[in-house]
């Protein structure tokens, strides 16, 4: 009789984490093959940063003064770089509202598997690509000239977190897919948000050029604060106070939206 009541009893805490890790690295390996086997998909997801590099190194450079080590294409690879973790997302948003669509999330959920594992799976196998994406830009950027100009550790220190930001960028984007639903609705809604928090802010331009009323936004917004702080690591800048204000930001965005997500994908279907 304690045999047959064991045998009936929950599995405890560590299973249940063993089995949701499991389950969401079987969905992460499902959406890199899916991504991998679309070559136009791989190529897209770069060509674009690669196209924003080579046209403000090349084209708008020479006409903006910065006062850096090493001239404006060192104060440009930060915020490009950033600008590429936060473009990345758009492929979070399209794919959760595609596979809601077809049904897919549905059949997902339907199935003995954590529930978690599917939202997770998602944001993990989009971090993986996000930060293949970013080391790719990165070594354009070294053909065009860029050069980290602090040392090896401050440079993985940027990259982390560029990953960071960009996995925070794309909590929002899976909520805003999972909630709207339609990809067409969801890519036109990217747009409309991601395209003015990364122009307008200190990607490719010293914020002192700007008009003064654009410049009190510029100068207080979460991908100013992330840009400053990753340029300070690659160049050796003055980072603590930028830093604890990326910090703060990230952190609100992850409190704030990782619940919606949630929400938002249990209410999904």
């Amino acid at each position: 009789m304690s045999a047959i009541t064991a045998q009936a009893d929950p599995p405890g805490l560590v299973a249940r984490t063993r089995w949701a890790v499991s389950d969401t690295l079987t969905i992460t390996r499902r959406n890199l093959l899916v991504w991998m086997r679309v070559p136009a998909y791989i190529v897209f997801t770069v060509i674009q940063p690669v196209i924003f590099v080579l046209m403000f190194r090349y084209v708008f450079g020479g006409a903006i003064p910065v006062h850096v080590p090493g001239g404006y294409v060192n104060f440009l690879m930060p915020g490009i770089i950033a600008q590429t973790a936060a473009f990345a997302t758009f492929g979070t948003a399209i794919a959760l509202a595609q596979e809601l669509q077809k049904g897919v999330i549905d059949r997902l959920r339907s199935m003995p598997m954590a529930r978690s594992a599917v939202l997770a799976g998602r944001l993990v196998a989009d971090t993986a690509r996000m930060l293949v994406t970013i080391l790719i830009v990165v070594g354009v950027g070294y053909a065009v000239g860029f050069r980290f100009e602090n040392g090896a550790v401050p440079a993985v220190l940027m990259v982390v977190l560029a990953t960071v930001f960009g996995l925070a960028i794309c909590l929002i984007a899976a909520f805003t897919g999972l909630a709207i639903g339609d990809e067409e609705s969801v890519q036109a809604f990217g747009l409309i948000w991601l395209f003015p928090i990364t122009f307008l802010s200190s990607a490719f331009v010293p914020i002192q050029t700007m008009p003064g009323w654009l410049q009190a936004f510029a100068n207080n917004q979460p991908v100013t604060y992330v840009i400053d702080t990753m340029r300070a690591l690659a160049l050796r800048g003055p980072i603590e106070a930028n830093l604890w204000k990326s910090a703060v930001w990230l952190a609100g965005i992850f409190i704030v939206f990782a619940p919606l997500a949630v929400r938002a994908y249990r209410r999904a279907g």
